[in-house]
């Protein structure tokens, strides 16, 4: 068993690839004890191995799950566990004997989290897609990107991450604090286009009250403002500025050295594309690094844009270990952050079937060898 707040909680994830790792990879920075079933032909195969992040902190049992025992071997594991997660696409897990009602039949408690792109049901249920289709439906993608241009990819954490990992993991972690009291399980549909539906409400708020234009780039929040943006310095990199409130971007002009008495209103939008020249024509004069060096610490709300391997070094994130060296890498830390019951991770992500003899052993499997020589659980 792991540290942290969720140490005693059992997962079962039935390998996927994406937001379901991620969210038992999220489980499992908290300390729940997360077994991971890989299929029997992944072992030894060519797999992502030591650098698979989001397999930190768990254990891998190899099965065969195109078997009767093997299936098997998973509903026994599901009757000692908390949580199961899975990824497929609707149906699937029902067709290998796994799904809902194979499970919650042996285990009337069991959280059953299955985590799709469009749900378990609707039009487009079985339908493949990825991130960008999913953020595409529902107008989030449509919002990301300066006026005039197309929309802008952002990478795939808005849906595979926030709108999928995320609300997998607060779905189950909410259905298993209520079976705590009732004593039930439940299925958790957690799809990809539903959260990031939920992560829209703000947007939807300012669009009803008239706030904001559904076009790019145009609002406050979509670099329309040019007082929340980015720019590029004299070296070709660039700096963040969020100077929303105006002490904020009182501070922001004087540090930038900017008189407002001579710049067009901070909200005058006529006068916007002269703000912006002007605000772009001062950082152009010194460095990234200069320009941090004067806006941090402070309350300009202003920040260099750093490059992924930068932000492991700079001093804000190597103050907070926000990126520790684990196993090797550096990785995130996990994240959020406890008082008292503190998370803790080797962050050594496992192989398929690396811990499969002593997953068995570990959940009474009186059995285990005789699985083991017959090839229905594999041991890397």
């Amino acid at each position: 068993m792991g540290k942290g707040p969720l140490a005693g909680v059992r997962v079962v994830e039935l390998a996927g690839i994406g937001p379901g790792p991620f969210a038992a990879m999220l489980l499992a920075d908290l300390g729940a004890d997360v077994v991971r079933v890989d299929r029997a032909s992944a072992v030894g195969g060519a797999a992502t191995g030591g650098t698979d992040f989001t397999n930190r902190g768990k254990r891998s049992i190899a099965v065969d799950l195109k078997s009767g025992r093997g299936r098997e071997v998973v509903l026994r594991i599901a009757e000692r566990s908390d949580v199961l997660l899975e990824g497929f696409r609707p149906g699937v897990t029902e067709r290998l004997g796994v799904g809902p009602d194979d499970c919650l039949a042996r285990n009337p408690a069991l959280v059953y989290g299955r985590m799709t792109g469009w749900g378990q049901k609707g039009p487009l249920a079985l339908s493949a897609g990825h991130d960008i289709g999913y953020i595409a439906v529902t107008g989030a993608l449509h919002a990301i990107g300066r006026a005039g241009g197309p929309p802008q990819v952002p990478l795939n954490l808005l849906g595979d991450f926030a709108g999928g990992s995320m609300y997998l993991a607060v779905g189950v972690l909410a259905a298993l604090l209520e079976s705590r009291t009732s004593g039930r399980g439940q299925v958790v549909d957690a799809a990809i286009v539903d959260g990031t539906a939920h992560l829209t409400t703000f947007v939807h708020a300012f669009l009803a009250g008239g706030l904001w234009q559904d076009r790019r780039g145009v609002n406050v929040l979509d670099t329309g403002a040019p007082w929340y943006d980015v720019y590029e310095t004299a070296d070709g990199r660039h700096m963040a500025v969020g100077a929303i409130e105006p002490r904020f971007y009182a501070e922001f002009l004087r540090v930038l050295g900017l008189d407002a008495a001579d710049l067009p209103g901070q909200h005058d939008r006529e006068g916007w594309p002269e703000l912006r020249d002007r605000i772009g024509a001062a950082f152009k004069a010194r460095a990234r690094d200069e320009w941090a060096e004067r806006f941090l610490p402070g309350d300009a709300c202003v920040a260099p844009v750093l490059s992924l391997e930068e932000a492991r070094e700079h001093p804000y994130n190597t103050a907070r270990d926000v990126f520790p060296e684990l196993s090797g890498h550096r990785q995130p830390a996990p994240a959020p952050r406890f008082s008292r019951t503190v998370p803790e991770t080797d962050g050594l992500p496992v192989l398929p079937g690396g811990q499969s003899r002593a997953v068995l052993e570990d959940l009474g499997f009186t059995d285990a060898e005789e699985l083991l020589a017959e090839g229905v659980v594999v041991q890397a």
